[in-house]
């Protein structure tokens, strides 16, 4: 069997590719070495920007199968048998942190996927949490630039996480969230994952539902304590990359049950908490969750970068019987992710293999920019309409529209009967064990006793006090004994 043969980017054939071309026996380079140009040029170029949230990931891929009905609330058409299999792509991400981060921290997990169905594809962009800290677009780059490396110190600084939560009483809820037991999963596999955000489904009678996505791990929940945390990101920074690809090479496919909690669209006007509040839950005793499907993932990418960093997720690539909420977050997300790959990747980034429908085709009228792949036939108009045969308007709206009134301006989110910033985070911290208690508490106190401003401290010690009594009491003692300790 011959070799093959070692080119250039152009094809050319590369004759020598261990010595550079010089001006005789150790004289200095020549500028027309071009396979040498070539490379020193793409080794230089082959890091993009990373993501400024989310940046280290892992995934895989798998597949969605449908194990209950529920055609009777939207007309997707992946969700439409029991028994259908849609292929899936997942990404998993620590927030906070960069590209070059430890896995086993205190942070939130990205869980994005990405169903390859036969309408196109449809991104659910979710977390391991079913909250966030805040609950409007306009403070998600504040709260990110304050978790963040600061400016000037390059370092994560206490001051600034405790001062932004202490000015957003709304974080409250996911603070207890993140500094309770399952703040630091000890893999992707052993956690839960949340679409967080309120979605509707519509079905073929053009009924509307809000819907809310778990999936449950069916590993069981694993988490780790601050001190193994410590241990793990010491001793192998990418634990979490390093259990998931080993995991499925040995043939052990993780899995999760997809549950929703649907409303008929006419109950959220009266229901007790703002049902599109991205910092509040719905209780399961007024929506209990109902069974849909299983994910599997059970293939590794066969290149990270292009497949899992170039992967690029956004939602606002729905399908036909999903659309989204009045949830402010969702509706701001709608922008900013799609706007980010196209930054990051490229306005063609949708042309990539991991990006691009599989189990369908892109017919659009989209031409040329940056990496332009999508060459048409000899001929093909760029417009729409036109009189050759060119892709048309279905008229068919993918989801039910949604109802709106009032006046245009800046608008604090309706208030339902339940709503205020402290309510659920109480009832979380009062569903707790004593000792979970006891680990959040010291948790919290451990941040919150490293911040230098007396004000900042009492302020968030004000949230917990209004979350519940005993919770601010304990975390206030804590924080008073490591500052005087």
């Amino acid at each position: 069997m011959s070799q093959r043969v070692l080119t250039t980017e152009s094809g050319a054939p590369v004759a020598d590719n261990q010595n550079s071309a010089s001006a005789g026996v150790g004289g200095p380079l020549l500028l027309q070495d071009q396979h040498l140009l070539e490379k020193l040029a793409r080794f230089n170029r082959e890091r993009i920007p990373e993501r400024v949230v989310h940046a280290r990931g892992s995934g895989a891929y798998g597949h969605f199968e449908v194990t209950d009905d529920v055609t009777d609330f939207t007309h997707a058409e992946f969700l439409d048998t029991v028994g259908k299999r849609t292929e899936v792509f997942a990404r998993f991400s620590t927030v906070a942190d960069s590209l070059g981060g430890a896995d086993a921290v205190r942070d939130p997990r990205g869980f994005a996927l990405k169903f390859y169905t036969r309408e196109g594809n449809y991104d659910l962009v979710g977390n391991n949490t079913p909250v966030f800290f805040v609950k409007d677009p306009v403070k998600f780059p504040d709260f990110i630039h304050s978790q963040k490396r600061d400016p000037f110190t390059g370092r994560q600084e206490p001051d600034n996480v405790w001062d932004f939560w202490g000015h957003s009483p709304e974080a409250t809820h996911q603070v207890t969230w993140l500094m309770g037991d399952r703040g630091i999963p000890a893999s992707y596999r052993h956690m839960d994952g949340f679409g967080s955000h309120t979605y509707q489904w519509t079905n073929s009678a053009g009924e509307a539902f809000y819907v809310k996505y778990h999936f449950k791990t069916n590993q069981g929940i694993r988490c780790l304590s601050a001190e193994q945390a410590a241990e793990t990101a010491g001793s192998d920074p990418n634990s979490h990359q390093t259990d998931l690809l080993q995991a499925i090479e040995r043939g052990v496919h993780p899995s999760w049950t997809l549950h929703v909690q649907l409303m008929p669209a006419a109950e959220a006007a009266g229901y007790r908490f703002n049902p599109f509040d991205l910092t509040k839950v719905w209780p399961h005793q007024d929506h209990p969750l109902r069974r849909v499907g299983r994910l599997v993932l059970d293939r590794n990418p066969d290149n990270v970068f292009a497949e899992v960093e170039q992967a690029a997720f956004s939602p606002n690539n729905f399908v036909p019987g999903i659309g989204p909420s009045p949830d402010k977050m969702l509706q701001g997300r709608l922008f900013a992710y799609a706007d980010a790959h196209r930054y990051r990747l490229g306005v063609n980034h949708t042309l990539l293999a991991v990006n691009a429908p599989k189990a369908t085709s892109a017919e659009n009228y989209g031409r040329d920019g940056l990496m332009a792949a999508n060459a048409q036939g000899r001929g093909a108009k760029n417009y729409e309409p036109n009189s050759y045969g060119g892709p048309v308007e279905t008229g068919r709206p993918l989801s039910a529209p949604l109802p709106v009134s009032g006046h245009t301006g800046t608008h604090e989110a309706p208030s339902h009967t339940k709503d205020d910033h402290f309510f659920q985070a109480g009832e979380l911290y009062r569903l707790m064990t004593p000792d979970e208690k006891k680990r959040l508490v010291a948790n919290i106190a451990g941040g919150l006793s490293q911040v230098t401003r007396d004000d900042v401290i009492e302020r968030n010690l004000a949230h917990f006090h209004a979350a519940d009594p005993e919770y601010g009491k304990r975390v206030e003692e804590a924080v008073r004994a490591l500052r005087e300790g």
